[in-house]
C-alpha cells in the first residue's frame, strides 16, 4: 500500500511536457550471448541507480558510450542512465543528487567510495523536436531540450547508432534501435537520420564525430562526412565554455594526434583551434613543431590509456609551445632581453588564441609557470638549482622541458643532470654542481649559497604532469 502511494506521488508532475506515444519502431532486443557484455566491466553505482528507478516503477538503463565500450569490451570511463522519470522525480529517489543544466536539465547522483566520488548522470527520454518552435533557432540549433518522450523518441534523438543502445543489468538485454551493432560489426560510424539537420541541431556532433572515429578506429559513413566541410561554420556558434570542453575530451580521448588529423582531414582546425593551425598546416619549418606537439600527445595518450592523471594546463602548454617559441626567438632578435622576450611572447601567443576557442583563466597560469620554468632550468649554478626544485610546479615543468630535450631543442644533457639531481641526495647534489662548474669556469659565490636541506624523496619522471 505505503509503496503504491509513494510510486503515485512521485509520478504526479503536472509540469512536465510529454509527447505522444513512440512513432519509431519496436528495438531489436539482443540476449547476452550476442552482445557478450561483461557484467563485472559495469559500475556498481551505475547499476543500483538503474535499479533503484525500476524499483520505483519507472525504465531505466544504462546508456549511450558506456554502452558502447562495453559491447567492445572496454570499461567505460563514465556511466549514463536514461529513465523515463523526470528530473524531478529523479531527484527525490536520491540522497546526493542534484539537477543541473538549463538547455537540457539532467540529474547528477554522487557516490562516495573509497577513491575519487562517482558520478552517474541520469537524464530523462527524450522527445522529437519536429515541433519544437522556440525552442530551435533558425539555425536549427537545439536552444531549450526539456521537453520529454518515449524510449524510442530518445533513441532517435542520440546521434550515432553506436551511441544509441540501451542495456539494462537486469536482464542483461541491450535494446537497439537503429543498428547499432551492426554497425559496429562493419567498423561504421554512421548518424542517426539527416546528417546535416543533426549537425544544425547541434554543431559540436561534427566534433564528437571526430572523437569517436578516431578512439573506435571506425570510419565515419559517407553521408555522415558530407556535410562537415560545408557547415564547421556553425561551431562558431557554439558557446566557448562548451567548445573548450569538446576540445578538451578530444585532446584528452586517449587518441588526440589521431583525433587531430581527424580535425584537419575535415577542415575543421581552422579558426576553431588557432594553436594548431601553424602545426598542421604544412609548412618548410613545421617539422620541428610537429615533432614536439606529436610527441607531447603521444605521451599524454599512453598516460591517459594507462589510467593516469593528466594535466590540462600542461596539455595546452605543450601545444601552443611551437608558437610561443617563434614568438620569443622573434622577440630576441629585435633586441629584447631573454626574460622579457619571453613574458612578452606569452601575451602574444595567448592572445591569437581569443579568435577561436578560449583557453579557460586556470590553466593559462599553469602554462605561464610552466614556460616560465624554461630558461631556469639552463641556471645549474649558485642558489638556482635549489630555488627551481621547490616550485609547486616544479614538476610539470620539468617534464616539459624532457620534451625539449628529446626532441633536440634542448641539449640532452641538461635533462640527465636534472633527472640526476633530483634522484640524489645533497653529495651527489654538490657532485653535480661541481660538475656544471668545471663545464663553466663559473663558481658561485660561497658567500650566497643556501644551507641544503635534505632533498625531497625522489620521484620518477612522468611526462604529461597532472
Amino acid at each position: 500500500m505505503i509503496t503504491k502511494f509513494i510510486k503515485r506521488i512521485l509520478r504526479r508532475d503536472p509540469m512536465v511536457k510529454h509527447t505522444q506515444a513512440n512513432n519509431t519502431g519496436a528495438p531489436k532486443r539482443i540476449p547476452k550471448k550476442a552482445h557478450r557484455i561483461d557484467p563485472h566491466l559495469l559500475s556498481k553505482n551505475a547499476v543500483k541507480v538503474t535499479h533503484t528507478l525500476q524499483q520505483a516503477g519507472f525504465e531505466a538503463f544504462i546508456v549511450g558510450g558506456a554502452v558502447r565500450d562495453l559491447a567492445l569490451g572496454i570499461s567505460p570511463k563514465d556511466f549514463d542512465v536514461a529513465t523515463n522519470a523526470t528530473p524531478d522525480q529523479v531527484q527525490r529517489l536520491f540522497r546526493k543528487a542534484r539537477l543541473i543544466g538549463r538547455r537540457f536539465q539532467i540529474v547528477h547522483v554522487t557516490f562516495f567510495g573509497k577513491g575519487h566520488p562517482e558520478i552517474i548522470e541520469v537524464s530523462t527520454f527524450r522527445a522529437l523536436l519536429d515541433n519544437a518552435g522556440d525552442h530551435v533557432a533558425e539555425s536549427g540549433r537545439i536552444l531549450r531540450d526539456n521537453v520529454w518522450g518515449s524510449q524510442g523518441e530518445d533513441a532517435a534523438r542520440r546521434d550515432f547508432t553506436i551511441n544509441a543502445m540501451y542495456y539494462d543489468p537486469s536482464s542483461e538485454t541491450v535494446l537497439d534501435y537503429h543498428g547499432g551493432v551492426a554497425d559496429m560489426q562493419k567498423k561504421t560510424l554512421r548518424m542517426i537520420g539527416d546528417p546535416a539537420k543533426r549537425y544544425r541541431e547541434d554543431p559540436v556532433r561534427m566534433l564528437r564525430a571526430v572523437r569517436f572515429a578516431a578512439k573506435t578506429g571506425f570510419e565515419l559513413d559517407g553521408a555522415t562526412r558530407a556535410p562537415i566541410a560545408k557547415l564547421g561554420k556553425l561551431l562558431n556558434d557554439v558557446p566557448s565554455a562548451r567548445l573548450f570542453d569538446e576540445i578538451l575530451k578530444l585532446l584528452m580521448s586517449g587518441y588526440s594526434w589521431a583525433a587531430i588529423q581527424g580535425l584537419k582531414d575535415a577542415g575543421l582546425h581552422h579558426g576553431l583551434l588557432p594553436l594548431l593551425d601553424h602545426i598542421l598546416d604544412t609548412g618548410a619549418d613545421s617539422k620541428g613543431a610537429n615533432d614536439f606537439v606529436k610527441l607531447a600527445l603521444a605521451n599524454t595518450d599512453e598516460r591517459i590509456q594507462s589510467g593516469k592523471s593528466v594535466s590540462a594546463g600542461f596539455l595546452f602548454a605543450t601545444l601552443l609551445w611551437p608558437d610561443l617559441l617563434k614568438n620569443w626567438k622573434a622577440n630576441s632578435a629585435k633586441g629584447m632581453a631573454n626574460i622579457p622576450a619571453l613574458h612578452d611572447a606569452m601575451d602574444d601567443t595567448i592572445a591569437t588564441q581569443s579568435s577561436g576557442m578560449t583557453i579557460q583563466r586556470r590553466f593559462e597560469s599553469d602554462m605561464r609557470e610552466i614556460w616560465s620554468m624554461q630558461p631556469r632550468f639552463e641556471r645549474r649554478v649558485g642558489r638556482y638549482p635549489y630555488r627551481l626544485i621547490e616550485s609547486p610546479r616544479f614538476r610539470a615543468g620539468y617534464d616539459f622541458m624532457l620534451l625539449r630535450c628529446a626532441t633536440g631543442e634542448l641539449n640532452p644533457a641538461i635533462g640527465q643532470w636534472w633527472t640526476d639531481f633530483i634522484a640524489t641526495d645533497v653529495t651527489g647534489q654538490d657532485e653535480l654542481m661541481a660538475s656544471v662548474k668545471n663545464e663553466s669556469g663559473n663558481s658561485p659565490s660561497p658567500a650566497k649559497r643556501r644551507r641544503r636541506r635534505k632533498p625531497k624523496a625522489a620521484v620518477p619522471p612522468e611526462s604529461a604532469a597532472s
